[in-house]
């Protein structure tokens, strides 16, 4: 079935038809395939590839559209970007010719490689970084492609940037979902399983006391001892969520480090939460400041608060926003900031420097809120 007429131009029309299937998709890999097909069928090329560049410029992977499978293992490897192919990466901008082997940086073909002359090139931008490039060879009914195939590729490619940027978006996006998804599972299980099975425990050791009869004490032990295994199985299980997240650093697992290192100077051990895809959003230059801002805010704790309890919170979302509550003497009438606040000072200055900032304030029912936000879209994190 042909696409209906819109402009009344074959060509134009065949370019909307192209656009409107690569934006059709947002798994990258069918994206990729989805131009390169449209490519070739658009400029009435036989043979088309998409290039994608690696970091150093160099192509990480190569998706080739009118060679079959067993052409394709008969050439062997992919190409490494030389040749015409490197001329692009060199310089991305757009490349025809009528005779591939008569341009000075042709490297020639490998075995088994069918032959192609004609050739028009066209480099791939997103967000005006290279991504890639079409490789389109082989006009069909023609000796060469023309200057409106370059203009239609040239405008196809845009098209097909913006396609893939929605589908690194998607991409993202989805992974951002399962992680909360996760961390919202491992604070159910903590919350409420957990909470519920301690105090089921709890009101069986109560029972336990005043029973007489041993054989029924010992029930009731066992089945106490079996809830703790239980608990211990779960606690298990939600450190597993909270840190087999996406490859990667893992930040929540550095924080509870901290939040380990720092337990011994303080009356108890400080409750933790996370709020957020933590580990996905947090630059690493915020991320080295918010640990090293923790454990300075808990040996503030430790050493002039006298805190029965302490909550921390991290909180990831348009920015990365850290919370340490205590129920200690409180900041008092004096400037946190003045006189022996040098360590509060050093925090101060790691937000400032991120485009951030620092808050200290007393809290209703006694101790103090130390806050520190640093916005992870801003310049200075980049």
């Amino acid at each position: 079935m042909h696409p209906p007429r819109v402009t009344g131009d074959p060509r134009l029309d065949e370019l909307l038809a192209a656009v409107l299937s690569v934006a059709g998709d947002l798994e990258l890999p069918t994206v990729l395939r989805r131009i390169a097909e449209s490519a070739r069928s658009l400029v009435g090329a036989r043979y088309c590839a998409l290039g994608v560049l690696d970091d150093d410029g160099s192509l990480s992977e190569f998706v080739p559209i009118g060679l079959d499978d067993d052409e394709i293992k008969a050439i062997g490897a992919p190409p490494e970007g030389r040749g015409i192919l490197g001329l692009l990466v060199r310089d991305p901008q757009p490349i025809r010719l009528a005779r591939l082997q008569d341009h000075p940086d042709s490297v020639g073909f490998p075995p088994n490689h069918p032959p192609m002359r004609s050739f028009l090139g066209v480099p791939i931008l997103v967000r005006g970084q290279a991504f890639g490039n079409l490789y389109l060879c082989e006009k069909e009914g023609g000796d060469e492609f023309t200057e409106r195939d370059e203009i239609l590729a040239v405008t196809l490619a845009a098209a097909a940037s913006i396609a893939i940027e929605n589908a690194r978006l998607h991409t993202r996006d989805r992974s951002v979902a399962v992680l909360t998804e996760r961390e919202r599972i491992a604070r159910d299980l903590h919350d409420r399983v957990i909470q519920h099975l301690f105090a089921i425990g709890m009101a069986l050791e109560s029972t336990a006391r005043v029973v007489e009869d041993p054989d029924l004490r010992e029930r009731i032990d066992a089945s106490v001892d079996q809830l703790d295994n239980t608990v211990r199985e779960i606690r298990t299980t939600i450190f597993g969520l909270e840190t087999e997240a996406l490859p990667g650093r893992q930040l929540r697992t550095e924080m509870l480090q901290v939040v380990d290192e720092m337990r011994p100077g303080l009356r108890a051990r400080p409750q933790i939460r996370f709020d957020g895809p933590v580990d996905v959003v947090t630059p690493d230059r915020v991320a080295d400041e918010l640990v090293a801002t923790l454990r300075e805010a808990l040996a503030n704790v430790a050493r002039h608060a006298d805190a029965r309890a302490v909550e921390i919170v991290l909180h990831a979302g348009d920015d990365v926003r850290l919370l340490v509550l205590d129920d200690g003497r409180g900041p008092g009438a004096s400037d946190p900031m003045d006189g022996q606040g040098r360590g509060l000072r050093n925090l101060a200055q790691r937000a400032e420097s991120l485009g951030g900032s620092l808050t200290l304030n007393e809290r209703d029912a006694g101790g103090t809120e130390l806050v520190w936000s640093v916005p992870v879209g801003s310049r200075q994190v980049g």
